[in-house]
């Protein structure tokens, strides 16, 4: 797969003992950090897709934690040489990694296991309440080649 200008991608190492495991996510020394905004936590259920929306001011760094998401990226910039491109990362702490979503890239995700999927994001940005930087459009009626349906 081409990924899209901007995007990277960093697997992660679930490292297990007698206790339980643990999982580096983003650390300020890896070539994926950029900067430090906040770090929340978002869920979806079996079947739902949280899609499509991208940022103007930041970056964002995603990883699942429990569950399986199928994590969509679309290119919408016209001056980016993967214009009209689209990424798809199955993540799970079966193959776990970080997905880097540079601003202006739409993105989205949906729960593709049989329990809710919990996800990590670590934007370049704190969230704005007064003016949020998030720009969405509907996850079905749309011009993005790419079906959540599937």
């Amino acid at each position: 797969m081409k990924l899209i200008d901007g995007v990277k991608v960093k697997k992660l190492k679930l490292i297990p003992d007698e206790r339980g495991r643990l999982m580096e996510i983003l650390r300020c020394d890896d070539g994926t950090f950029r900067k430090f905004g906040q770090v929340y936590m978002t869920t979806a259920k079996p079947g739902v897709a949280k899609a499509w929306h991208y940022h103007r001011k930041q970056d964002d760094n995603f990883t699942c934690i429990s569950g399986k998401m199928r994590l969509a990226l679309y290119d919408s910039r016209e001056n980016s040489p993967t214009y009209k491109e689209v990424n798809e990362f199955i993540i799970s702490l079966e193959d776990p990694m970080l997905v880097t979503i540079p601003k202006l890239v739409y993105h989205g995700f949906k729960c593709i296991s049989d329990c809710e999927a919990v996800v990590i994001n670590t934007p370049t940005e704190a969230y704005d309440h007064k003016n949020p930087d998030e720009y969405r459009i509907d996850a079905y009626d749309n011009d993005i080649p790419y079906d959540w349906r599937k």
